[in-house]
C-alpha cells in the first residue's frame, strides 16, 4: 500500500489489516472466473452443468466475483481519504465529510455478514455432497479459507475507523 494515499495517522496494522480483508477474496473470486471460461478444478461436469458453466452461469460466477472484489475494496476507504470525504466523482457529496457513524456501522454491517458468511460457508462445505476429485475439494477449501479472515479484519480496521475518526473530532 503506497504510503501516498494512506491517511497520516493509521498505523501500520490497520493498514495491513484493510489490504489484507480487499485481498481475501482474490483466490475464490479467481476460482468462479475459471469454472466460468471452463477451466477444470476438480470438480465433476454435472457441478459445471449445474451453475451453467461455461455458459449463461458464466455472468452470475463474474458478476459474483466483481461484486466481492468491490465490497471487500471498500476497506481501504476505512485506512484512506476517501473514507473520510467523500471522492469528487460522487455526485452531490464531493468534498463533503463522510459521516462516521455512516462509515462505521456500514463497515460493521460488512464485518458481521462476512463473518457470518465464511463461517457458515465453512460448515456447509464440510457436509458438501459435490461431485468432485479430491484435489478439487482441497481447492475449493484452499480458494475459500482467506474468507474466514475478511470478517475479523474488516471489524478490526472498523473499530479503529472509528475510534480515528472521534478522537479526532
Amino acid at each position: 500500500m503506497p504510503k501516498a494515499t494512506v491517511l497520516p495517522n493509521v498505523p501500520r496494522w490497520a493498514q495491513l489489516a484493510a489490504l489484507g480483508a480487499a485481498l481475501t477474496n482474490v483466490p475464490s473470486a479467481l476460482w468462479r472466473v475459471a469454472i466460468a471460461v471452463g477451466v477444470p478444478v476438480g470438480l465433476a461436469r454435472s457441478e459445471y452443468d449445474q451453475m451453467g458453466a461455461p455458459g449463461p452461469g458464466s455472468l452470475v460466477l463474474v458478476g459474483l466475483s466483481l461484486l466481492s472484489e468491490a465490497l471487500a475494496f471498500l476497506t481501504l476507504g476505512l485506512v484512506r481519504s476517501w473514507g473520510e470525504v467523500w471522492p469528487r466523482w460522487v455526485p452531490r457529496l464531493r468534498g463533503r465529510r463522510v459521516p462516521v457513524m455512516l462509515g462505521t456501522a456500514l463497515a460493521g454491517l460488512g464485518a458481521l455478514a462476512t463473518t457470518v458468511f465464511g463461517v457458515l460457508f465453512v460448515l456447509t462445505s464440510l457436509n458438501a455432497d459435490m461431485e468432485a476429485t479430491t484435489w478439487g475439494m482441497w481447492l475449493l477449501n484452499i480458494v475459500y479459507a482467506p474468507l474466514l479472515l475478511w470478517g475479523p479484519l474488516l471489524g478490526a480496521v472498523t473499530v479503529h475507523y472509528y475510534r480515528r475518526r472521534t478522537a479526532a473530532g
